[in-house]
């Protein structure tokens, strides 16, 4: 099975059983809630998007009249922005505590049921501090499973209803190349979804690799704490056997392979912020470079060039989503 399909069929493993249990009422409402306010919100930046034509258009036309009537749209629509961004906020936290409540309890139950708690020390590092994956994994699932499930959807929408404003505004104002008018149907939304595909496959290729360096030092952070604990509760024999030369080296290569692999993430992160950085500033500019000609030949006002770059401002925000959620995707060993 591919990689990302045995990614998600692991994620739906771990995902399903709350979505079943006794709590799934209160689990799956809440939910529900968290994903409509995220469609409202990609309705609200479709709202902003037009908004834009019309502000800037009445800028252009020193139509005061226009001027505050879009400012108390916008106050309006920025009032809604806010209560929906709270709340959706606070549900999405209830969720995730409800979520991390009842896997904890599951998992608690199963690692203490029947001896497994003695099994599992018995198989060594194929147990990988179970202990320390019940304290911080099911904390770090749970809050990326909504975090990249819900952006994803949020994403999708956007995708598709920014597509068919742009295929709109591209039949509005025609391609203008060297005074001559090219007829390319759509031409915005090739431009755009070109732009991001570049964008979303470079920053893939250099950040997989975080996928796994971040799954190794959640792994050596676990096993430092681990052998930190055991050296407190076991301090009475150390004390008297004088351990305590041999327990800090064994300390300071356990926190050794921590260091080494943080070294090995900045590395990573370095390269992929280089590369985010310079793409997010070329992105400013790009809706400009691509629609001035057609403004520049009259065919649109300033308020259809501003809408066009507050469509790219989305899809960069969409960006930042791709290029955060890298690094903390669920890896595949989990």
């Amino acid at each position: 099975m591919p990689r990302p399909a045995l990614t998600l069929a692991k994620t739906w493993r771990l995902t399903a059983p709350y979505f079943r249990s006794e709590d799934w009422r209160r689990g799956c409402g809440l939910l529900a809630s968290v994903i409509a306010i995220e469609l409202f919100l990609v309705g609200i930046n479709v709202a902003l998007n037009e908004w834009n034509n019309r502000f800037y258009n009445a800028l252009q036309n020193h139509n005061w009249h226009a001027f505050v009537t879009e400012l108390l749209f916008f106050c309006c629509l920025a009032a809604a922005y806010i209560l929906l961004t709270v709340y959706q906020l606070y549900l999405n936290q209830w969720l995730q505590i409800g979520w991390r409540r009842w896997m904890t309890r599951s998992l608690l139950g199963n690692w203490l049921s029947a001896a497994n708690h003695y099994r599992m020390q018995l198989l060594g590092d194929a147990a990988d501090n179970p202990d320390q994956r019940i304290a911080e994994d099911i904390n770090l699932f749970v809050e990326r499973a909504l975090s990249i499930g819900v952006g994803l959807l949020g994403s999708v929408v956007t995708l598709v209803s920014f597509v068919v404003i742009l295929w709109g505004l591209s039949a509005q104002a025609p391609l203008q190349l060297f005074g001559t008018t090219l007829s390319i149907p759509g031409y915005l939304v090739w431009a755009a979804l070109s732009y991001a595909a570049v964008g979303t496959f470079v920053t893939h290729f250099i950040g997989w690799r975080l996928i796994g360096l971040n799954f190794e030092q959640q792994r050596f952070e676990a096993d430092f704490r681990f052998n930190l604990v055991r050296v407190r509760e076991n301090a009475e024999q150390i004390a008297l056997l004088r351990g305590e030369t041999t327990e800090r080296k064994r300390l300071l290569g356990r926190f050794g392979s921590v260091v080494v692999n943080w070294f090995a993430i900045m590395r990573r992160q370095k390269k992929l912020t280089f590369f985010t950085a310079s793409y997010n500033q070329v992105a400013i500019v790009f809706p400009f470079v691509v629609v001035s000609p057609a403004y520049f030949a009259g065919a649109i006002q300033l308020g259809g060039l501003m809408q066009r770059r507050r469509l790219s401002t989305a899809y960069r925000a969409r960006y930042h989503f791709l290029s955060r959620s890298i690094g903390n995707w669920p890896n595949g060993r989990r």
